[in-house]
């Protein structure tokens, strides 16, 4: 018995494949779901969905960012802060709120080799929607955790969207 399990355990091992991302996978599925594409290898700016992003990688430390700028952080006041701290606690999931060099960011960070390309694609749609989102529902994807979803969310309180809007200048 004590075999047969052993077995199992490492047949597990050999079946699971671990992800072994670089930048030119990287750079394939950046091409696809960019509109437009300008840099270098692990050093990417492109446009999707009339957004700005970057995509940074450092190889040798198995490091990886996808950022949209959203504004500069001199116009956040004390309000927007908060809320988008909240929001790093409860609808922006995978991606963060930022802020660096004077710029806020939408910014989702994650070790390169792990990644798989549906997290890539995942990440990328993300950071659109954070940075989309900002001063409104503040949210990465449609799922508010622990919250429900933005649809109940907006029902509670239409005039919240229309308010956080005025108070936001995009970048």
């Amino acid at each position: 018995m004590k075999q047969w399990i052993f077995l199992v355990f490492l047949s597990m091992g050999i079946f699971s494949q671990a992800q072994n991302m670089n930048n030119d996978t990287l750079g394939e599925i950046i091409t696809k779901k960019a509109d437009t594409l300008g840099g270098i290898p692990g050093n990417w700016q492109f446009v999707y969905k009339e957004t700005a992003m970057l995509c940074i990688t450092d190889a040798k430390n198995n490091r990886m960012r996808i950022i949209a700028p959203i504004m500069e952080s001199s116009n956040l006041d004390k309000d927007l802060l908060l809320d988008s701290m909240t929001a790093n606690f409860h609808s922006a999931l995978d991606v963060k709120y930022a802020i660096s060099n004077g710029i806020l960011w939408s910014a989702y960070v994650h070790p390169l080799k792990e990644l798989s390309t549906e997290q890539v694609e995942s990440a990328i749609s993300q950071v659109y929607l954070a940075a989309k989102t900002f001063g409104t529902t503040f949210s990465s994807t449609e799922l508010l955790f622990g919250a429900g979803s933005l649809e109940e969310e907006h029902k509670k309180d239409p005039k919240k969207e229309i308010i956080k809007k005025e108070k936001t200048r995009k970048f």
